[in-house]
This record gives C-alpha cells, sequence and structure tokens, in this order.
C-alpha cells in the first residue's frame, strides 16, 4: 500500500466532508438581506486576517531566527525601542478597526430588521408565534393559520410580527438572515425577502428546554404570486374551521391539524393578549 497516496485520499475524504459543513444556512443566500450579510461576514473576516496572518508568519519566523541555535542571529541585549515597529504594531490594527467599526455601523442600520424593504410590492404581514414545541403562522389578511410552515412569493417583502406564547425562543431563517427573539409579552418585528424560489430550513436558534429540538419549519419561498395564492386557496379548502374562543384553544395544546381558517381575527387575537 502506497503511504502517501492513502494518506492523500484520507486528507480528501477529510476536505470533503469539511466543506459539506459549508453547504446551505448563512453561507449560501437566497435573499438580499442575507446576501449582504454573508458579504459582511466574508469582509470583516478578510480584513482581520490581514493581522492574523502576518502574526503567525513572524511567531514562526522569530522562533526560528532568535533560537539559541541560530548562529545567524543578531545578539543586542542593550535594543529597547523601534519607532518602525511601534507604527506597525499599533497602526495597521487602528486602521482595521476603524474601517470595521465604519462598515458595520452603516450596516448595522442599513439591515436593521424593523427597516421595510421597498419594492414595487406591498409586503405580506405574517404574525409568527412560538409555542411548545411548533411554530405558530397566523395570516391575518387572508384568514388562515399554518403550523411549522410557512409560504410566500418570492421577491415580495415579508413583514413578520414575532412573539411567543410560551419560553423565548429564537426566530430563524438562516438562508434568508437576520436571527431574532421571540419572547412573551413583546412582539418584535423582521423584514426579510426571499429572491429565488425553493425551500428554506427554519430553525428555534436558541435553546429553550427539553424539545426545542422540534421546533422546525418549513419556508417555501413559492416562484410566484400565482402559487402562492393557489397555497392560499388549498388551505382555505383543507384547514379546519375555527369558529369560536374554545374551539381554536385547541391549536396551542392539543390539535396538531397543520392548517385551519378563520373567520374573526379576534378570536385569535384574544388567544395572543
Amino acid at each position: 500500500m502506497n503511504f502517501f497516496k492513502t494518506k492523500k485520499n484520507y486528507f480528501l475524504l477529510f476536505f470533503v466532508f469539511l466543506l459539506n459543513g459549508c453547504s446551505g444556512g448563512i453561507t449560501s443566500p437566497k435573499g438580499i438581506i442575507a446576501i449582504e450579510q454573508r458579504n459582511l461576514i466574508l469582509i470583516s473576516f478578510l480584513v482581520m486576517l490581514i493581522v492574523v496572518i502576518p502574526v503567525i508568519f513572524m511567531t514562526l519566523f522569530f522562533s526560528f531566527k532568535y533560537h539559541h541555535t541560530s548562529k545567524n542571529s543578531q545578539y543586542n541585549p542593550n535594543w529597547n525601542n523601534s519607532h518602525k515597529i511601534e507604527l506597525f504594531s499599533w497602526g495597521i490594527p487602528i486602521i482595521l478597526i476603524t474601517f470595521l467599526a465604519f462598515l458595520s455601523w452603516n450596516k448595522t442600520h442599513e439591515l436593521d430588521p424593523r427597516k421595510e424593504i421597498k419594492t414595487h410590492f406591498n409586503p405580506i404581514k405574517i404574525k409568527v408565534v412560538s409555542l411548545n414545541w411548533k411554530w405558530l403562522f397566523i395570516y391575518p389578511k387572508q384568514k388562515i393559520i399554518s403550523i411549522n410552515e410557512v409560504v410566500f412569493p418570492t421577491n415580495v417583502p415579508i413583514k413578520f410580527y414575532i412573539t411567543s406564547k410560551t419560553v423565548m425562543n429564537s426566530f430563524f431563517i438562516p438562508s434568508l438572515g437576520s436571527q431574532i427573539y421571540a419572547m412573551p409579552g413583546m412582539i418584535s418585528k423582521l423584514s426579510l425577502i426571499s429572491n429565488f424560489s425553493g425551500i428554506n430550513k427554519g430553525i428555534s436558534s436558541n435553546y429553550s428546554g427539553s424539545g426545542f429540538s422540534d421546533m422546525k419549519f418549513d419556508a417555501f419561498s413559492a416562484f410566484n404570486l400565482n402559487f402562492f395564492n393557489s397555497w392560499i386557496y388549498k388551505v382555505k379548502k383543507t384547514g379546519k374551521n375555527i369558529k369560536n374562543l374554545d374551539n381554536s384553544f385547541n391549536i396551542f395544546y392539543k390539535d396538531f391539524k397543520k392548517y385551519f381558517v378563520f373567520s374573526d381575527f379576534n378570536i385569535i387575537k384574544k388567544l395572543l393578549d
């Protein structure tokens, strides 16, 4: 057996598995918000490498050059200062930190989760409620409710109103960007948009107790408004009709049916208060 060939194959196999973890999520953005956040992470990472790589190189270089066995190193016990070294060791980090601070300040305001995304489409408003242990999506205008499934059309901004009926969780669709906390007694606003059709994975990125790992949902980005309207029609046709407060109470604690339809939003609103 060729040792070097086997070693090379193991290295390639390890590299494939290592890169496999980089697929999906924030490294494969599907919307302009996620793309901007991905770019911000990459730019910050590359800028920090300007410091990290020379430090690693100099650590190895000085260790080798000034090792006690090295005969070429110059012994200079009275040396105690260098303006050139001070200039590089303080000047470059200050410039980089200033640049990163300026970049982060601008992007933080530009990508504010509460900031509306301006397109020629009106945003679709969806109320999100975290429960034990599932996600509830309420479409007030369409008068439907879905569990662990949210659907929206491509290139149309979505405005989420996020809260919790139980413990604190964190609403996160990695490929669309911007995680935000779901807390009882508080409504958090989140604006997102999907520019590519397909299925995006949604999770709770905040540990909230036993069973939290089941808090996963599918976020479908429909190809266009017609597909979205078809899904609305399917939900209205197959969903369980909520007629009164006692009946809707089953959504939270007993009934695990996927789709619901309601005619009076005040019934749902009373449950969320």
